[in-house]
């Protein structure tokens, strides 16, 4: 398989996500962490962005709440290459009625290679790590061949076509 090389920048953009349960454990690693943050840009879904906002005194861009439309907005900032990094507290031990939105966001996640941390201990391993503050070349699979690879349909009136 080919791949590009997509270059991270030493200033990172990261997405700052987190289920109810798990706001103040965000808040409170984001709070330890400030430092480390700060010349970085932050993103986050509803309420979690405000009060990152207000407590660590950072800009943070601001995108829906995560059922209202939020985890998706994320989502298609990692395929656009506006987002670098997740941070993702979720809980999952409760029952998320926007289940499928948060699994399609870690699956873009994936599929474009970016860091995830879901937990404290991964994210305060990957914000120490040296290649947050570098530049870093981030490898995704070239999708070109499957962007453009033949699809077989059938209308009513036809036979099967390739396209």
């Amino acid at each position: 398989m080919k791949y590009q090389k997509i270059i991270m920048q030493p200033d990172k953009k990261i997405a700052l996500v987190a289920h109810d349960n798990k706001k103040s454990d965000l808040l409170e690693w984001a709070r330890f962490n400030r430092v480390l943050l700060a010349h970085h840009a932050l993103y986050a879904t509803g309420t979690t962005g405000d009060v990152l906002e207000r407590e660590l005194g950072l800009t943070v861009t601001k995108l829906q709440s995560g059922p209202l439309g939020g985890d998706q907005q994320i989502g298609a900032r990692i395929a656009a290459n506006e987002i670098d990094f997740l941070i993702f507290f979720w809980d999952p031990l409760e029952p998320m009625p926007h289940d499928p939105d948060v699994k399609a966001l870690l699956r873009l996640a994936v599929v474009w290679n970016i860091p995830i941390a879901n937990n404290r201990a991964s994210a305060d391993f990957m914000i120490s790590s040296p290649l947050m503050d570098s530049e870093y070349e981030r490898l995704i699979p070239d999708y070109e061949n499957y962007r453009h690879r033949q699809i077989q349909w059938e209308r009513e009136d036809e036979e099967i076509e390739t396209v």
